[in-house]
Formats: C-alpha cells, structure tokens, sequence
C-alpha cells in the first residue's frame, strides 16, 4: 500500500479523531466520517472536537463528512473506531458503501455481547470473510496520540503480510507500530483489560494503595491469559503491547475512561447512572457481561472480572466486592 494512499476513519470519537490528526500530519490523504450530520459540520466549521480533544486542531488536510460513500471512496484502509455496541450497526452502513477491496482495520476495543464475537469477527460475519481483515490495539490514550506524543501500538492480522502492511500505512516518527499474527490474543487483551481498569479506579475511590493496585494488574492479566489461551491466544501476546502495556496504560491513566468509571461507581454512584450522565462509551462495561459469558462457556475462573460484573449489574456493594475477592479459598499463585 502507498503511504499517501487514502485512508478513512470510521467515528469521530477520542481515537478515531487522534489517528486522524496523526496520519494527516505524516502526510496521508485522510477522511473522517461521523455518523452525526450537525456534529460532522461543527467538527469541519471548528476544527476541534470539543466531545473528546478540547483544544486540539484537527488539520484542514483531514476531509470530514457524514457521508459514508463519499468517506469511503478511493480508500485503501479503513480504519474502524467505533464503540463495539455499534460496531455492527456501522458496518451494516459501510457494507453497501463500499468499493473495491480496501483492508479493514478494527481500532475498537470490545466483545459483542450475545453472540461473544471479537471485533474482527464481526467485521467477517457482516461484510464477508473474504475481506481483509486486521486489527489494531495497544497502550494508546488519545489526547496523547493527538499531541504527538511517542506510543507503540500493534497491528494483527491472521496474514501477516495484511499486518505489515497496516504497520507501514500507520507508522510515523511518533506512532511505532508492531506486528502480530495473534489477532485473537491482541483483541481480547485490548478488550478485556477494560474490565480490570475499572477495578483498578475502583481501587483508588476506596483508598486503597500501590499494593492493591499492583494485585490488580497482575492478578487481572492472568485470569486474561487464562481465557485468551483457552480461546486460542498464545500466552506471550498477554505479556507485549496490546497486553501488560495496555492494561498497565488504562489503569493508571488520568484520562482513562474505564479507571474512571470504577472510581465513580467506588465512590458509591450506580452503573445506571453513571453511564447516563456521560456521553463517553465505556467499554468495559459491557465487556463485563461478555467475560462472564465467555469464562462460563471455557469454563475459566476470572475472580476479578466476576466480582467488577457483580458490582455493575447486580448492584453489589464495592467493599464486599473486595471482601469476597480477599477471602477465597487459599491457592498457589497459578499465572
């Protein structure tokens, strides 16, 4: 793929517009579409997206509509950068819109509730398993991507080659991209870290410390690996970017919706209410329900995961979340 060939961005959300504005400043011909037409004419008029990326400048190089032909034509990669509870319901639209053969790149970091699919599958079950299909994850906060701070991130596919060339299409000097042929491991890492992140700002509302927070994240990637091996993930993917490098990244950030959304229901507020006063996606709300869903069919224990499902939707009461949690039945350290 030429580097100056089109690439068009699916949402106008955090990330979507922080690759955006990254690609567009290494000279990519760039489009970003936004399901909302009045937004989408504020965004071009404006040029920042208040919702997401208060004060920063979207290019004039970067073509923004709400038209999803228009978007689409002459692309050569796609990027998706959608919340996965509308993932399908997009990609229902770009189906009929699309032309030719680009590749297909999911930048979203969920399970499909229900059916339990991983982003990449979704994108086969809509638009055909004959697409090229790849996926991109890893430790990438967007306020911090969009003011051109350094961050590594990885590109998956099941074809490598598919995965190399994302990586060149994407790379800059201040977006170092990797490679994986573990598309499995590298989504279910960036999704079911969300879970854990909100544990982890759960932790800091209740006033917990460094300790509790190191068990988390260690605690958590390993019920993770337990379910990604199950699923046929390989055990060192857990261990890179799309990994430990986006669990440590989301449970420790500021911006950090996820760690966020813990902190408030720690403080004692309701998921209900939490999520209704926010115009975010919080992801790892509804990865939550999957986790279970998916631990029950593997037959995998993921205590955490359990105990931060039980808070959300059976409204149980964060300390005896972690009252349960500390007294089960004593073990060896199992990784």
């Amino acid at each position: 793929m030429n580097k100056y060939e089109k690439i068009t961005i699916i949402g106008d959300g955090g990330w979507g517009t922080a690759l955006s504005i990254e690609l567009a400043k290494n000279s990519r011909e760039v489009s970003l579409w936004s399901n909302f037409p009045d937004y989408a004419k504020r965004l071009r008029d404006v040029r920042i997206n208040d919702k997401f990326l208060k004060d920063i400048r979207i290019p004039d190089a970067v073509c923004i509509t709400c038209d999803m032909k228009e978007a689409l034509s002459g692309a050569g990669l796609v990027i998706l950068a959608v919340p996965s509870k509308y993932f399908r319901d997009i990609l229902q639209k770009v189906g009929p819109a699309v032309s030719g053969n680009p590749i297909f790149v999911s930048a979203a970091k969920g399970i499909e509730t229900g059916v339990l699919m991983r982003m990449s599958e979704v994108c086969g079950d809509v638009l055909g398993k004959d697409r090229k299909i790849a996926a991109l994850s890893g430790p990438s906060i967007a306020i911090e991507v969009a003011k051109g701070f350094p961050a590594t991130i990885v590109a998956a596919s099941k074809d490598l080659s598919l995965a190399e060339t994302v990586q060149r299409a994407i790379a800059s000097e201040r977006l170092r991209v990797y490679t994986s042929d573990d598309i499995i491991g590298v989504e279910l890492g960036g999704s079911l870290k969300n879970i854990i992140a909100i544990a982890a700002g759960m932790s800091d509302s209740l006033g917990f410390g460094t300790n509790s927070k190191a068990a988390i994240l260690t605690r958590g990637m390993a019920e993770i690996s337990r379910l990604g091996i199950a699923m046929g993930a390989r055990s060192e993917t857990f261990a890179g970017l799309s990994g430990m490098g986006d669990l440590i990244t989301t449970c420790i950030s500021r911006y950090s919706r996820n760690r966020w959304f813990g902190e408030m229901l720690g403080s004692g507020g309701k998921a209900e209410d939490i999520i209704r006063r926010t115009e975010m996606v919080v992801e790892g709300v509804t990865t939550a329900k999957s986790a279970r869903d998916l631990s029950i069919e593997y037959k995998i224990d993921m205590p955490i995961s359990a105990g931060i499902y039980s808070v959300i939707y059976e409204g149980k009461d964060p300390k005896k979340a972690v009252r349960d949690l500390m007294a089960r039945t004593l073990k060896p350290e199992v990784y």
